[in-house]
């Protein structure tokens, strides 16, 4: 149990299940992945999130519909510009420990690639 977390019953209800599947399902999307790790930097517009994934304006704003309707992020409309921020910051924990355990797996084929060269 975490301080700001109440332990969760095993087994997971169904439910949940569903949930946790559905919050993998979006995140399993490298653009989506892009895109949230340059909003980890703070808000900012469709135009910059263009560039920094290298692809069309149409797929970044399909693949930032999908963040904001599971929650993940949330849209503030200036004009003509969309600006989208995180709205649900606790994706950054799940992505960090994901990250960090696969730049940790990254590292150790990288030391047995140089052994074996």
């Amino acid at each position: 149990m975490t301080a700001n977390r109440p332990a969760i019953a095993h087994p997971l209800p169904d439910e949940l299940v569903e949930l946790i599947a559905g919050r993998f399902q979006v995140l399993a999307e490298p653009v989506r992945i892009k895109l949230l790790d340059r909003l980890h930097e703070g808000e900012t517009s469709v135009i910059e999130l263009t560039k920094v994934t290298n692809t069309t304006q149409q797929n970044v704003s399909k693949h930032l519909g999908i963040l904001a309707s599971a929650g993940i992020v949330s849209r503030r409309k200036q004009g003509n510009f969309s600006y989208y921020r995180i709205a649900d910051p606790s994706v950054f924990a799940l992505c960090e420990a994901v990250c960090g355990a696969l730049h940790n797996e990254l590292e150790q084929r990288a030391l047995v690639l140089n052994a074996s060269a």
